[in-house]
């Protein structure tokens, strides 16, 4: 079976649906695994220049030199816009890297996991450790299952959380129901009354506004409060990674974060501040006026 995406030593990520036009190339040092899941072609690989790489489907998922500032981004400005999280559901996130932010709110008393390819946390646990070291904490709990499926169920046992954070990856194959009207629907419904649930929009500003626009749409035709903000992540195709941030009680301010980190949280964190929960939100004038006018 070849590799897709390697040419002369080099991983090349293109994707013609999600940055036509564009590609992003890492040098390849050595092959650690590939191989298909049940739902995935999965890569790993050690890079000249970012460590340790995840790839799905042909697209980065993860590298060991700049994942920090999206796990950070994503976990921590729904956390800290909470008064009290206490209770947290992940979809996705089979890196690990969201549960390590999770767990060093005190807050929090309990972390679900839903993951659907367990290959992935497996290599995870083997390839990343410095990601997937929490998959071990007691507040932990994982589920192997489709994320629909698990919000269903959810409802039905009227199960809430304070915060949901959907951690998956693009918008296609596995992940491409993550992005629809029927998803925010769930995700409202499995929400208590203060709930913030965030999720990587898989594009940002300068690659795709108008599907930016579109998702926010319908994200506000069942939220009463929708914005977007965004992380750096240098090997994600262009440098920025979109978050759209949605809460469920009308007047929940997601701009300005509602607590602050301790002084043992902060230092525990490499990317993310107070100063950069609220920056994240501010967008140049073309978006703004596109997203938010």
């Amino acid at each position: 079976m070849g590799i897709s995406g390697i040419n002369d030593g080099w991983f090349i990520e293109m994707s013609d649906q999600s940055f036509a036009g564009q590609a992003r190339a890492l040098k390849v040092k050595s092959f650690l695994h590939h191989g298909r899941s049940k739902f995935q072609e999965v890569l790993v690989f050690e890079s000249e220049s970012y460590g340790n790489v995840l790839v799905l489907d042909g697209i980065i998922q993860a590298t060991e030199r700049d994942e920090f500032a999206y796990q950070e981004m994503i976990s921590h400005i729904p956390l800290y816009a909470h008064l009290n999280p206490s209770k947290v559901l992940v979809i996705g996130g089979g890196d690990g890297g969201v549960l390590r932010e999770v767990v060093k709110h005190n807050s929090v008393n309990s972390v679900t996991l839903v993951e659907i390819d367990e290959t992935v946390i497996t290599l995870a646990k083997k390839y990343l450790p410095s990601m997937s070291s929490a998959f071990n904490h007691p507040k932990v709990d994982v589920k192997l299952q489709d994320g629909f499926m698990y919000l269903r169920a959810a409802a039905a046992a009227h199960q809430k959380f304070d915060i949901i954070i959907t951690d998956s990856s693009d918008p296609e194959g596995p992940a491409a129901a993550f992005f629809q009207k029927e998803y925010f629907q769930l995700l409202f419904n499995a929400l208590n009354g203060t709930g913030i649930v965030i999720a990587q929009t898989s594009e940002n500003v300068w690659l795709n506004l108008q599907y930016i626009k579109q998702l926010m749409t319908t994200a506000r035709e069942v939220f009463p409060v929708v914005n977007y903000c965004y992380t750096t992540v240098p090997t994600y195709t262009s440098g920025q990674l979109g978050l759209i941030v949605c809460g469920k009680k009308q007047g929940t301010n997601l701009v300005q974060p509602i607590r602050q980190p301790s002084e043992t949280e902060q230092e525990n964190m490499r990317y993310y501040n107070s100063q950069m929960h609220s920056a994240s939100f501010i967008l140049p004038t073309w978006a703004e006026n596109c997203l938010n006018r």
